[in-house]
């Protein structure tokens, strides 16, 4: 399978690794491996016995990692195709039950972007994919062509935040019914741009549609919250959770489960009971510095939160649904 030559610029490569990693001869998992700039920067730093498990869903992240001259042959690394939601089970596969550290890079990459072919931005003419797992699921053009005008809208307001929601799914309904349903990213763009009156200056009246469609399409939120869940689970005592966001429901959802595992919460039923054992110790915000803002734009909104694992017993599994956007 060939790579297509789209480069990517990690954002805040140097703060995630110096935050994650804690002990050179330990075992990490990249959960998100993209193009590798964290990987590669963490496998420099490691002993000769560390050892770095990637994972991606994309079959050209994969690719990337294995063949061709941006491979990666230090024997001390593997990666598996899977989404980092099932990071437990791959690891389990390898016989491996600890780590001391786990990295997420959310969302869309540079090389995912850039590529017309896979759909993801409106500044390009192409198919209306947006799958990070092109071997799987439905596309988001497969998604406007089934789904009804309210779960179009819903998608568009709860995904994108988008306040023009139910006007944009009534354009795309409209013209599905006419025998034109969107099928193109400029398409989806000019259906967009029509029921969007107004917009914030310098942003294209897409972007919040995009956004929702590519969450939708891939489960984005879903696959945090079980991702998030399974690397607590994961962590050995001393470990560190390393997550960067790059909008607000991502990094709601990362905020709320750090704080779910790391704060205190007074009881009013029982003032006296003991406190609960906390399996995370909340320990960094960082933010994109001025000169990495300056010299790569799309890290402007990232955030990177940074957790560390207690020797407190994991809490038992909660039933019902986690956080906003959840499914199950």
């Amino acid at each position: 399978m060939s790579t297509p030559a789209f480069t990517h610029t990690t954002v805040l490569l140097d703060e995630t690794v110096d935050a994650v990693l804690t002990d050179p001869a330990g075992l990490y998992l990249d959960g998100t491996f993209g193009r590798g700039g964290h990987s590669r920067l963490l496998l420099s730093r490691l002993a000769a016995e560390g050892r770095l498990i990637a994972i991606d869903r994309d079959p050209e992240a994969v690719a990337a990692a294995t063949t061709g001259e941006t491979r990666v042959t230090d024997p001390r690394f593997s990666i598996c195709h899977a989404p980092f939601a099932e990071m437990r089970e791959q690891l389990a596969a390898l016989g491996i039950a600890q780590v001391q550290g786990v990295m997420l890079d959310l969302g869309v990459s540079s090389p995912q972007i850039d590529n017309p072919e896979r759909g993801f931005s409106f500044r390009f003419s192409g198919p209306l994919d947006m799958r990070m797992d092109t071997t799987r699921g439905e596309s988001a053009a497969d998604f406007l062509a089934r789904a009804d005008e309210r779960q179009i809208a819903e998608v568009i307001k709860n995904y994108g935040e988008e306040r023009f929601a139910v006007q944009i799914a009534k354009a795309l309904v409209a013209r599905r019914d006419a025998g034109q349903p969107v099928r193109s990213t400029d398409e989806l763009s000019k259906v967009v741009a029509g029921a969007v009156k107004t917009r914030e200056p310098g942003q294209d009246p897409a972007t919040r549609t995009f956004q929702a469609l590519r969450i939708q399409v891939n489960g984005e939120l879903e696959e945090l919250e079980q991702g998030l869940k399974s690397a607590l689970a994961l962590l050995a005592p001393g470990g560190r959770l390393a997550v960067i966001s790059f909008h607000s429901l991502e990094d709601r959802i990362v905020k709320n489960f750090i704080a779910e595992h790391s704060k205190e919460v007074f009881d009013r039923r029982a003032p006296f009971a003991e406190p609960k054992p906390l399996a995370l110790k909340a320990l960094e915000r960082i933010k994109p510095s001025a000169a990495e803002i300056k010299a790569n734009g799309r890290s402007r909104s990232a955030v990177l939160r940074v957790a560390e694992r207690t020797d407190a017993p994991l809490p038992a599994e909660p039933q019902g649904r986690y956080g906003k956007g959840s499914k199950r």
